[in-house]
């Protein structure tokens, strides 16, 4: 029986592993807690991801960003982005899921969220929702913003952890990753799809 929007929202309300899940996707020499003297470069922010199923198979909707990107240019990565004053995560996630890909909160029912992720390399401090849509999305895509979109299977995933060697802002690293349509998976999307998956594994697992 294929995972339901029922599950997911069941297993989001249980224990999250939170640090034990990211340490399985993190790249080395990464802290995953902000230090007092952090506070300043702290970039508080959110990201969504987006569920939909297509033939009983789980879909998250992913993106990758331009090369032109200020920060983590060229990566794969979730729709979100850095919050506005006077807003909450949540309204942060759904207002960038629209600019970026065009998907109206109107059609995204938010499950739950995941732990809060700190990425020591940028200072992003990033708020992971988890939403739903009813049916597979058409995407609106801002160019400055989204290089292309990429519908990732989850589950045909869940064992396929994998590693490659990168040239990251603090040097050449291998990294653990997953290998999707040409596209390398890593890093903090990496990481938040660990606890989701930890999170659906505590709770309950298609079979």
């Amino acid at each position: 029986m294929p995972i339901t929007k029922k599950d997911i929202k069941k297993a989001l309300a249980g224990n999250l592993r939170g640090i034990l899940s990211h340490q399985k996707m993190m790249p080395p020499n990464r802290r995953l807690r902000a230090a007092r003297s952090d506070q300043k470069r702290l970039k508080p922010s959110s990201v969504l991801l987006l569920l939909f199923i297509e033939k009983d198979e789980l879909f998250v909707c992913l993106i990758k960003r331009p090369a032109t990107m200020k920060h983590h240019a060229g990566q794969v990565a979730l729709p979100g982005g850095r919050i506005d004053s006077g807003e909450t995560p949540l309204e942060t996630a759904l207002r960038e899921t629209w600019e970026e890909i065009g998907i109206s909160h109107e059609k995204i029912e938010i499950l739950g969220s995941l732990s809060e992720l700190f990425v020591d390399v940028s200072g992003f401090l990033i708020h992971p929702f988890v939403g739903w849509l009813a049916e597979k999305p058409i995407f609106k895509t801002n160019p400055a913003e989204v290089e292309k979109t990429l519908l990732f299977p989850l589950f045909k995933f869940r064992e396929k952890l994998d590693e490659t060697e990168l040239e990251t802002v603090s040097g050449r690293l291998k990294v653990p990753c997953f290998f999707f349509e040409g596209e390398i998976i890593w890093g903090a999307t990496a990481m938040i799809l660990a606890e989701f998956y930890d999170a659906v594994e505590d709770g309950i697992i298609p079979e």
